[in-house]
C-alpha cells in the first residue's frame, strides 16, 4: 500500500476529488494548508505573498493502482493542457499497516489481515 499526498490549487480540489471518485477511489482526506514553492511565492508590486493556500488530499492505494491514481490526480489538478507553475505537488510514501478503528481490522502492506483485540 501507499499514500499518496496531493497539494493542489484550492479551484481545482473539486475537479480532482469527483475524478478518484470516478475513477473509484473515494475516500480521501482534505485539509487546508498554506504554503510556498521553489518559486518563494507570488510578489504583486511591492507585496511578497509567501504563504499561498492550497488543499492537502490524503488517500492510500494499493502498489498496484499507483500509476493510475497519480495520472488521474494530475490530469484533474493541472492548469490547461500544460500546466502551470503553483499546479502543486504529489508525494508518493509506503504505508505498512492500516486499522480500521471501528471494526478493528489490521491490514498489512504484506497483504496480512488480522483483528485488534482491546
Amino acid at each position: 500500500m501507499i499514500m499518496i499526498r496531493s497539494i493542489v490549487r484550492p479551484e481545482k480540489v473539486d475537479s480532482v476529488m469527483a475524478a478518484l471518485m470516478d475513477a473509484g477511489f473515494p475516500a480521501v482526506t482534505k485539509m487546508s494548508v498554506v504554503g510556498r514553492g521553489k518559486q518563494r511565492g507570488i510578489k504583486i508590486g511591492e507585496v511578497t505573498y509567501d504563504e499561498i493556500p492550497k488543499e492537502l488530499l490524503l488517500t492510500v492505494v494499493k502498489d498496484d493502482d499507483k500509476e493510475f491514481v497519480i495520472k488521474t490526480i494530475m490530469k484533474a489538478a493541472r492548469t490547461g493542457d500544460k500546466g502551470a507553475f503553483g499546479d502543486g505537488k504529489i508525494f508518493i510514501t509506503p504505508v505498512e499497516e492500516v486499522y480500521t478503528i471501528s471494526s478493528g481490522i489490521k491490514e498489512s502492506a504484506n497483504g496480512e489481515t488480522g483483528q485488534v483485540k482491546l
